[in-house]
């Protein structure tokens, strides 16, 4: 009987790439902070998971407690699923890059691509265990 590694680690595997990619994107917009009329970018992870896992119309949907919360905060670009970040205070330069934001979001992303590699290193452990019959 084969493995099936999509069914075995799910969509974990799919998401480490993603955020790797977005920690790639993230750190060229940290790169460009100073470059007037650089537009930050970023990757809409909830969009691209869902395109890259074959269910474009899945809920994966942010939910809010308040009808105030902003769920909006990228603009779409339609080449290859990159985003535009709608800035808090743009400079006057035209310069979208908030290096603060920037920093918090390659944080937080490391931080969530972290989890899902302890998630699949777990996975791997236990299907080596099942292979040996331990």
């Amino acid at each position: 009987m084969a493995i099936s590694f999509d069914k075995a680690f799910g969509t974990h595997m799919h998401a480490m790439q993603l955020r790797a990619d977005r920690s790639a994107v993230i750190a060229n917009n940290i790169a460009n902070a100073d470059t007037p009329g650089y537009q930050a970018r970023d990757i809409d992870f909830d969009q691209m998971l869902k395109s890259r896992m074959g269910n474009p119309s899945g809920n994966l949907q942010m939910k809010t407690s308040d009808a105030q919360h902003n769920t909006q905060l990228l603009q779409p670009d339609a080449i290859n699923g990159l985003m535009y970040r709608v800035p808090n205070q743009p400079a006057i330069d035209g310069n979208t890059v908030d290096v603060q934001t920037e920093r918090a979001e390659f944080a937080r992303n490391t931080l969530q691509y972290q989890a899902a590699f302890t998630f699949l290193n777990s996975r791997v452990k236990g299907l080596k265990n099942v292979i040996r019959g331990d």
